[in-house]
């Protein structure tokens, strides 16, 4: 599980012939948040501004260092491709309000959280509203979710689903990245915390000394 912001500022390079194609500056979602459709890139024009773009089909891998793509003549524009016009991007979508049906408020969203496969999971939040397991894990999954809000509107959750402690525990032992750049180890099923295990030897090596 990783954050949207985490791709931020990574350079793009072509697996075909290593040409660097420009650098992440935000990523696209669809309207209903379910899936990174690609990555934008800047803007350019001064009376006919149009995006710069990379659609997920074209993107390889959304590595740790940088995103590679399959080649090297793929980024198009949002004049030559409508899609986008129906496309979120990740800034749209920071600063909502996540609340339950009946108006409660959960939290407020700072990031996407994606899988390997480009799927987003869930909500990182930049503020929470609630005690409990959300705010102990500062993150709604996206199986809590029953209205992502459309274009621009209010995230609805269900908060029984988001407490619930299987919900939790899908996030594993997974290792994330907070919304101020801390990496954090999640509790895992048993919901013992995650230690550094001890190099073999070390007890006795420590007790013979």
């Amino acid at each position: 599980m990783r954050v949207g912001k985490e791709l931020i500022g990574k350079p793009i390079y072509s697996v075909t012939d290593g040409k660097q194609l420009g650098v992440v500056k935000d990523v696209y979602l669809d309207k209903d948040i379910e899936i990174l459709n690609g990555i934008f890139l800047g803007q350019e024009g001064l009376f006919n501004r149009k995006s710069n773009l990379i659609a997920r089909e074209n993107i390889v891998v959304l590595g740790l260092d940088a995103v590679l793509t399959n080649d090297s003549d793929i980024v198009t524009d949002s004049n030559v491709f409508p899609e986008v016009e129906s496309w979120l991007r990740r800034e749209d979508i920071q600063g909502r309000e996540i609340e339950t049906a009946g108006g409660t408020k959960v939290g407020t969203v700072g990031d996407v959280l994606f899988d390997e496969e480009a799927k987003i999971v869930g909500f990182a939040l930049s503020r929470v509203n609630v005690e409990g397991p959300i705010a102990e894990s500062k993150m709604v999954l996206k199986e809590a979710v029953t209205n992502a809000g459309g274009v621009d509107g209010v995230v609805t959750v269900d908060l029984a689903k988001a407490e619930k402690p299987s919900t939790q525990d899908e996030v594993g032992a997974s290792k994330i990245t907070d919304l101020d750049g801390n990496e954090d180890l999640r509790a895992d099923k048993n919901g013992a915390e995650n230690q550094i295990e001890e190099k073999p030897g070390s007890e006795a090596e420590n007790s013979s000394s």
